[in-house]
This record gives C-alpha cells, sequence and structure tokens, in this order.
C-alpha cells in the first residue's frame, strides 16, 4: 500500500522546492543583478584565460601557405606550451616548447610586431646554415625533401633583402618559408624569426570559405560580414572537404 503524499520523501521535496521558489523570489533585484555580474565575471575571466594560454582562431588571408592552407581557411591554433598572453594585447610571455623543423608556426611580424601576425613553415632551426640554390632549400650541406611547396625554392631578389647565403641561423632564432614560394614575404626577405615571437601551432581548419581575399583583412568588418552572410545564402562557397582538417 503506497505511503500518503503527505508523510512520504515525495512531498518534502515538493515544500522544499517551493521554499527554495519562494526565497528566490524574495531576493531583492539588486542582489540578483550582483549574482548576475558575478557570473559573467567568471565566464569572462575563463574564457581569458583559455584564449591567453589555450587557443585562438585564425583566418587565412593570403595565399603564401598554398597549397597547404587557401585564402578563407579558418583555423584553430594551439598555444599550449608555446606562450601565454593577455588577449587583445601585445603583452606575452614564450613556453618551454620550441617549434620542429617543417613544423607550421603562428608568430608575430619580427619587423612590425604590432602588425596582423604571420602564418609560415619552419624550414631552419638555431645554429644551422641554410642555403637554397637549384630550386630546393639546403640544410647544413643536405637538400630538404619538401613535398608541400608551390613552385622552385629562390632567394629573394637583390635589391629587396640584406639576407645572404648560406645563412647561418642565430641562437634563439628560426628560418620560416611560405609553402607557395612565389608568393610569400619570409625569412628570405627579413631574416629569421625571433622565438619570443612565437604564438603557437595551427591543429585544425574548422571552416573554409571560397571568398575573395578582401573578406578577410584585418578590419575589414563590413566586408566580413557580407562573406559570412553570402556562405549562409550560397553554401557552395563553403570547402566542405576541408572542414575539420588536421594540421
Amino acid at each position: 500500500m503506497n505511503p500518503l503524499p503527505q508523510s512520504g520523501r515525495w512531498w518534502w521535496n515538493v515544500k522544499a522546492e517551493k521554499k527554495k521558489k519562494q526565497e528566490e523570489a524574495n531576493v531583492p533585484v539588486k542582489t540578483k543583478i550582483q549574482r548576475e555580474i558575478i557570473a559573467w565575471f567568471w565566464v569572462g575571466l575563463a574564457f581569458l584565460l583559455i584564449n591567453g594560454t589555450a587557443g585562438q582562431a585564425r583566418v587565412i588571408p593570403s595565399g603564401s601557405m598554398e597549397n597547404t592552407l587557401l585564402v578563407g581557411d579558418h583555423l584553430v591554433m594551439s598555444r599550449i606550451g608555446y606562450d601565454a598572453g593577455v588577449p587583445f594585447t601585445n603583452w606575452h610571455v614564450p613556453l618551454w616548447r620550441n617549434p620542429k623543423r617543417q613544423q607550421i608556426v603562428i608568430f608575430k611580424p619580427p619587423l612590425k610586431p604590432d602588425e596582423t601576425d604571420l602564418i609560415k613553415r619552419v624550414i631552419g632551426l638555431p645554429g644551422e646554415s641554410v642555403d637554397i640554390h637549384d630550386g630546393a632549400v639546403w640544410i647544413n650541406g643536405t637538400k630538404l625533401v619538401e613535398n608541400y611547396t608551390t613552385g622552385p625554392s629562390e632567394p629573394a631578389p637583390q635589391g629587396l633583402t640584406d639576407v645572404k647565403f648560406p645563412y647561418v641561423i642565430p641562437e634563439s632564432c628560426y628560418f620560416v618559408m611560405g609553402d607557395n614560394r612565389g608568393n610569400s614575404m619570409d625569412s628570405r626577405f627579413w631574416g629569421c624569426m625571433p622565438r619570443k615571437n612565437l604564438i603557437g601551432t595551427p591543429v585544425m581548419i574548422y571552416m573554409s570559405l571560397d571568398a575573395p581575399p578582401d573578406g578577410w583583412e584585418p578590419g575589414q568588418i563590413r566586408e566580413r560580414f557580407l562573406t559570412y552572410a553570402n556562405a549562409v545564402l550560397h553554401p557552395g562557397t563553403v570547402r566542405w572537404k576541408r572542414l575539420f582538417r588536421t594540421l
């Protein structure tokens, strides 16, 4: 025989729930607002922590890394172990991990660190000798096998750079190049990438849109909004086969 609701545990649960709702209803509006502010503060703090130490998103605005990365590729970047910083500022601290040869990296431009971050591939490591001739890259006299490049590897034209080959990479520096060798401003033009400029490495393409480069240039908010709106109206501009591709 079932017990009466008033004498069972169910009844006490109902009473406790009603009491809780009554107490919430009696909470002053000022206290509710304070609770909301505190809750959103912790949400914001968590976002800043993840954004500053774990990962960020990036979009490819140029063809310097084709065909590995295409204009309009949206990347998830990992900072874990490489760098920690304060979001929306230029303040950051290098961490313990160092990039490996042929790893793709994202970094602050060596000559103009306040400008948009760059993405290139690590070719030479600290202390190594890099030479470029016969359409290829040579590390310490050994030809580097590269199956990801577009076009032959050539030094920068004379008069556009002070970099001379063979080039000995200084300590705490890396020689980086774009995969699209005929369309990349890289270490051939401005020298090595200091380790302190390294931010992280891309790990996955989470979205890719076939759209004009103007939509991905920094500060072009209107053009970017129109690009995303066009993708919603015309799903064919989405490169579906590239989504969630790991790097």
